[in-house]
């Protein structure tokens, strides 16, 4: 049979969005239009591909498998446009990026900026997610690269390895540890109050299993949604954080903080780019992942 590309682009939407009404308008297409692309799709392939439910809809296995290969399709498709772009003007790469708080509230955003301004021929979609929901989806083939940190299970993935990110604890500059240079992790929680990043970052459940497995807890006063803010919070005499360096060299006002080093060996972390493994991807990807090494690069002499 001949598939049509605007079908299997819907298919790829409803597997993102498990909602045929949202799909449809990710599509631009209206809903009995959708309804009726779905039904000649599965009466085409004479077997069943979706699951209606009262919440949305659900994949079936060959819906599943629809899923694969047509992402696959549009994955190649990027790459033939990205090969043919020096041939041609007005072709246009998009590069899918997924990235975690730390990375897009750091470096990244810089390496963005100044990646589009050099290549106005590629537009990038970013979105920011947990490190473990970026892992799962680059295995999934939701986007083309993944950044993220820690330790977490990436068996099966291409990986570019970046650069150490270290976690420092940050002060106001009247706290009593302003003179401090370095510290345990385990003399801090047995004596202060903290402020933090929401309960299911990565960072906080890694601080959070640190403390469990010393047999103790962390006294949290407060969680908010960005470094910047956790910085504010500091600077504000609320408490005291854990952040990565990048983030508290990166504060709108650093002078009013003051860094204590942790001296746990975990405390340097690798920050990391994946893709699928043994996935092509188009050159302007590559061309990306190569700009960004650079900028890590300058990170890793400072």
């Amino acid at each position: 049979m001949r598939y049509d590309l605007t079908d299997l682009k819907l298919f790829i939407n409803i597997g993102e969005t498990s909602n045929l009404t949202r799909a449809a308008e990710k599509t631009f297409l209206s809903l009995p239009a959708a309804s009726a692309r779905i039904k000649n799709l599965e009466e085409s392939l004479k077997v069943r591909l979706l699951i209606r439910q009262v919440t949305g809809v659900k994949m079936t296995p060959a819906g599943e498998i629809l899923l694969k290969y047509a992402k696959g399709v549009f994955q190649q498709l990027e790459c033939l446009h990205s090969d043919l772009q020096p041939f041609s003007t007005g072709v246009k790469g998009k590069l899918r990026i997924l990235a975690n708080m730390t990375s897009t509230h750091s470096f990244l955003s810089d390496a963005l900026a100044s990646f589009l301004l050099e290549n106005p021929d590629v537009d990038i979609e970013l979105e920011e997610k947990l490190t473990k929901d970026i892992v799962s989806a680059i295995r999934a083939g939701s986007a083309d690269l993944g950044f993220g940190s820690g330790s977490i299970n990436l068996d099966g993935l291409d990986i570019v390895p970046l650069f150490k990110d270290e976690l420092v604890v940050i002060t106001d500059l009247e706290h009593e540890l302003r003179d401090v240079e370095e510290i345990r992790f385990e003399d801090l929680i047995e004596k202060y109050q903290f402020v933090g990043i929401h309960p299911e970052s990565v960072i906080q459940s890694f601080l959070e299993e640190k403390a469990y497995k010393l047999g103790k807890r962390i006294h949290q006063r407060v969680y908010v949604g960005s470094f910047e803010t956790v910085c504010r919070m500091v600077d504000a005499k609320i408490g005291l954080a854990i952040v990565p360096i990048e983030c508290a060299r990166n504060y709108s006002k650093p002078e009013r903080l003051h860094m204590v080093r942790i001296s746990n060996e975990w405390a340097n972390r690798e920050r990391f780019i994946c893709r699928q493994g043994g996935r092509d991807i188009p050159a302007f990807a590559e061309k990306f992942i190569e700009h960004v090494m650079k900028i890590a690069g300058n990170i890793n002499r400072q």
